[in-house]
């Protein structure tokens, strides 16, 4: 067996994309190695289509602001979109990225409401944001001729007399997540890190002398083998859990996912392309998942702009994308059955929205968009199956177990091996999220990286929204380095 390598990284998506990065800026002379059971990178949760795309700053996305005088949340996800855009910008500044229109967009983020209850908490969230330095520039009416200019699509033909309102932040962005992660790889690859693709990690197992073993097989051929490594990180989506039990560390007792799937609605018509310039949020179903919020979006994927509705949720029980049938059986253990169980209890409105979603034929579900698009058409629309998003169940000492919004990272009591558990917003909060994990799985290092981390994340740590001009400033310098606009 040859000597371990400094770092592995499984799973070829946006995590793994954007920790490799960090730490080849970090420590350009340890030896990285990827790990990728598919043909290609960024096939999974980070291709284009898997997701919404949404730069995730809680600019439109009222799950993050359930109370409207709270904004504590909302400014936490602003401030985590912001390190990634800071990220971003640094790394187009220094080559590492294309120009910025290759991945990210400059698309206003709305939130469009309907009924008395709803206009009214809208109005209560504006008047909390406005003020908050990093919500700076975000609007309201309930005027229809003002909602009009900002998404015709949303007022033509709408009934006279409904109540309604809506914010628009101009700020908001596009990104094609998929694009950004393969430029990050092929600069990984430039810089000697290997990236091994049809390869799928079967197993991890601690070594005598700390390091990690992963045997792996690959794919074409079914040759099986196996790498050491001195650090590992399990970027896999819904399959971290699989890993991270099989590598036996008790952090992960207690956990579960649910595995959730995704359909959109998707248009490249041009002429209601050319109406909808914006992503446009509204509130959820009574016992949707988070990530079931309803969207009309502007997407650019490859250069193509097109729009879709949605998501509409599926069941499988498959973690990935091209998962198997067998792995939500698969994850059970004597740690986490409980877990499983109780969230099952305590979520009965969850299965019945999905018995409900999954019910619905395409004229149904165009007729859902009409809800935001009255003028809304079938033969418009095509349906597209996004991503599977595995969603956290852990104990909760209050509610005994419940089923988490967002993302997740587990390591071991060593920080020799982390993996990330969850969904949304992860790909958006990505640097943030990484930026925590080498904090905790290499504390002996962290101090000496830090003054090249700030020269690549000027707000790193420190906060923006308490302080206004630098807020502005970095606000500004990001808007410009990634030509999104202020």
């Amino acid at each position: 067996m040859s000597e371990p390598v400094d770092v592995v990284l499984i799973g070829g998506g946006i995590m793994s994309a954007t920790l490799g990065t960090l730490l080849k800026q970090l420590q350009p002379d340890w030896k990285i190695v990827v790990i990728e059971r598919l043909s290609e990178v960024a096939q999974e949760s980070s291709n284009a289509w898997n997701n919404a795309g949404t730069g995730h700053a809680a600019l439109c996305e009222l799950n993050y602001m359930p109370d409207p005088d709270d904004p504590s949340k909302a400014i936490s996800i602003n401030e985590q979109f912001q390190q990634s855009r800071q990220l971003w910008a640094s790394l187009v500044e220094r080559g590492v990225l294309d120009a910025p229109s290759t991945f990210i967009n400059a698309t206003p983020h709305m939130t469009f409401v309907r009924g008395e209850g709803d206009v009214a908490y809208l109005r209560d969230r504006y008047e909390t944001l406005k003020d908050q330095p990093l919500f700076a520039g975000i609007e309201f009416s309930d005027d229809s001729r003002v909602i009009n200019q900002w998404a015709p699509l949303l007022m033509q033909k709408r009934r006279a007399g409904e109540p309604f309102a809506a914010t628009r932040m101009p700020a908001g962005t596009d990104v094609d997540f998929g694009a950004l992660t393969r430029q990050l790889f092929d600069h990984l690859r430039g810089t000697g890190v290997k990236v091994v693709t049809n390869r799928e990690v079967r197993s991890l197992k601690r070594r005598p002398d700390g390091t990690w073993r992963l045997s792996y097989r690959n794919t074409l051929g079914r040759t099986p083998g196996s790498i050491d490594a001195r650090f590992v990180f399990v970027g896999a989506g819904g399959w971290a859990i699989k890993l991270l039990q099989s590598a036996g560390i008790p952090e992960i007792s207690g956990y579960g996912v649910f595995p959730i799937g995704g359909q959109f609605l998707k248009t490249t018509n041009p002429a209601l392309v050319a109406q909808h310039q914006a992503k446009v949020y509204s509130q959820a179903s009574v016992g949707a998942p988070p990530m079931s919020v309803p969207h009309l979006d502007a997407r650019v994927v490859d250069g193509e702009q097109s729009l879709l509705f949605g998501p509409f949720a599926t069941f499988s029980p498959k973690f990935l994308k091209q998962g198997r049938l067998t792995d939500i059986v698969a994850q059970v253990r004597f740690g986490n059955i409980g877990t499983m169980l109780k969230v099952g209890v305590t979520n009965l409105d969850l299965v019945r929205y999905l018995v409900g979603e999954l019910m619905k034929t395409h004229k149904k579900k165009v007729a859902s968009l009409r809800e935001f698009m009255p003028t809304a058409k079938d033969e418009d629309w095509e349906l597209i199956q996004a991503g599977q998003r595995a969603q956290v169940m852990k104990r909760d000492p209050q509610k005994g177990a419940v089923l988490q919004l967002g993302t997740e990272v587990v390591t071991s009591a060593d920080g020799s091996l982390a993996g990330l558990l969850g969904a949304s917003p992860g790909a958006s909060t990505a640097a943030s999220i990484m930026l925590g994990l080498l904090k905790t799985c290499f504390p002996d290092r962290i101090e000496g990286w830090n003054p090249a981390l700030r020269a690549l994340i000027p707000s790193y740590g420190a906060t923006l929204n308490d302080r206004p001009e630098a807020a502005a400033k970095e606000l500004a310098a990001t808007a410009d380095a990634l030509a999104i606009g202020r």
